[in-house]
């Protein structure tokens, strides 16, 4: 299996950066696309656990659309082949002591790259 091909880790690269900017202007419409649209997908967050796209894409629809400016750091992309993906990073928002960590699974689909797990967590 070849790690971190350079144009594969570009195309995640790219689906990152769309998704990290999505969230914090809060365009849900390009969240919920980013998403495979599945019953398998799952999202763990700092207070819900998500099963399903649909439960993901409720959460979404509902959450307030303030304070989500953040700033990412020790970000981590990992591509292995050429349809799979791991993406991690630790995020600190403004005026918030507690920093938090975000890692997502991503795969390419017909329709491009979707996150089909997720996870964030705040540190204590």
């Amino acid at each position: 299996m070849q790690i971190n091909l350079p144009h594969i880790l570009a195309e995640v690269q790219e689906a990152f950066d769309r998704y990290e900017q999505a969230l914090v202007s809060n365009d849900v419409e390009v969240l919920d696309a980013l998403f495979w649209n599945s019953p398998h997908t799952l999202r763990y967050g700092v207070t819900e656990n998500l099963y399903g796209y649909e439960a993901i894409q409720a959460f979404r629809a509902a959450r307030p659309a303030q304070g989500l400016a953040r700033t990412c750091m020790h970000t981590v992309l990992t591509t292995y082949g050429e349809d799979f993906a791991t993406a991690n990073t630790e995020f600190q928002r403004a005026g918030v002591a507690r920093s938090g960590r975000q890692s997502q699974t991503w795969i390419r689909t017909p329709e491009g790259w979707r996150v089909v797990a997720a996870h964030v967590s705040l540190l204590a």
